[in-house]
């Protein structure tokens, strides 16, 4: 404990007070890093819990406020304990550090001097008035009824995901969204800012990754297109082109015997004149009337008319999240790389389906076309749901 909040003040004791000298110690700290945090001892934990839940100290019998903004820890260990589970919990923002890649390594022991590198990022600090002045612009953003709807599923998502998140940490959750979403020039949260749990919510790496693909799927949840649902449609009519391409009907010719032997032997007619048994009836492709034939595709015109209109709001879609994204100041630039990648598949998957339609539509425009017309429209093809 000495080591933290300072040795006990001598001065204090001969005056009969159990105090510490806190001065240049974490009372009085308004930045602070701990390394192998979960390893402390119960009486280090007891006292930090109540420094980073309500930022005061017990200096003897007095409590006094701190001026602590940010405490970061570090630890080679996950705790499972769980009288470590509270303590933990105290931490909002969780990163996760892999081992260096192969090029990093190489980077690494080829560097002179690694530790000063990640200077050059920072060209300034914020002072309390601006962080007073951030949290107060927090509290104004408005949390918009779809966000709480996405917010609302994934607390029910979690348990499959192994995690287990208090009431506390949510109301800090939003309240750090808000301050994201403020920081980007916003005045309501959006979906952009769910991105931001996988630093938030997560215990483990394999979570944070599960988190991962869970919010850059949810992404594009108010796009202009369900890209499940514009799959359902093209595979709909991919389906019936196929059916109608190989249907098959029962036909008539004048002797029928002599078309059904030509059918399957080539056989002419003298050869198989009363050779053969007498038929009355064969199976051949199916012929459509122009009707059907049109009607198919002012159906298939139609889908993809949409699929155009979709596209281009796609396309629009995926430049105006790519410009909140790139916005965000909270947010690490490799995921939003892999958000934008996200968004870039989605826009392009939609440009796939829509030449998947246009084949479609050249099957229908080929079928056999009969001679007569019954005037017969077919039931509108309508994907599953």
């Amino acid at each position: 404990p000495e080591e933290l909040f300072g040795p006990m003040s001598l001065a204090a004791l001969d005056e009969g007070r159990y105090e510490r000298d806190i001065a240049g110690y974490l009372p009085d700290a308004t930045v602070a890093f701990l390394d192998e945090v979960f390893r402390a001892n119960s009486a280090i934990l007891n006292a930090l819990l109540t420094l980073l839940n309500e930022r005061v100290f017990d200096q003897g019998p007095t409590r006094i406020a701190t001026p602590l903004i940010a405490l970061v820890g570090a630890s080679n260990e996950i705790p499972a304990d769980e009288t470590l589970l509270a303590f933990s919990d105290r931490f909002l923002l969780r990163c996760f550090v892999e081992p260096v890649s192969d090029e990093g390594f190489r980077r690494l022991l080829k560097a002179d001097t690694p530790a000063t590198s990640h200077d050059q990022l920072f060209d300034g600090r914020l002072d309390e008035a601006e962080l007073q002045a951030a949290r107060r612009a927090g509290l104004a953003i408005d949390l918009p009824a779809d966000v709480l709807a996405e917010l609302a599923r994934l607390r029910r998502t979690l348990p499959d995901m192994g995690m287990t998140v208090s009431d506390r940490r949510w109301v800090r959750c939003v309240a750090l969204l808000k301050v994201s979403a403020a920081a980007s020039g916003r005045d309501c949260l959006g979906l952009e800012d769910l991105l931001m749990l996988v630093f938030v919510l997560p215990c483990t790496a394999a979570q944070a990754r599960s988190l991962e693909q869970w919010t850059l799927a949810r992404l594009g949840a108010d796009a202009p297109v369900d890209p499940q649902r514009a799959l359902r449609i093209v595979e709909a009519f991919e389906k019936q082109s196929e059916l109608e391409q190989a249907g098959t009907e029962l036909a008539f010719d004048d002797s029928g015997k002599l078309a059904l032997m030509r059918g399957l032997g080539g056989a002419d007619d003298e050869a198989v004149s009363g050779a053969a048994p007498r038929m009355s009836a064969f199976s051949r492709r199916r012929l459509y009337s122009p009707t059907h034939i049109r009607a198919r595709l002012a159906q298939i015109d139609e889908a993809i008319m949409q699929f155009d209109a979709f596209a281009g709001e796609a396309d629009r879609y995926r430049l105006r999240m790519s410009g909140r994204l790139q916005a965000n100041p909270w947010l690490a630039p490799a995921l939003v790389v892999r958000a934008l990648g996200v968004l870039e598949l989605t826009t392009g998957r939609i440009d796939v389906l829509a030449g998947r339609l246009r084949n479609a539509r050249q099957v229908f425009a080929n079928l056999p076309l009969a001679q007569g017309d019954d005037g017969q429209v077919p039931t509108p093809i309508v994907p599953d749901d």
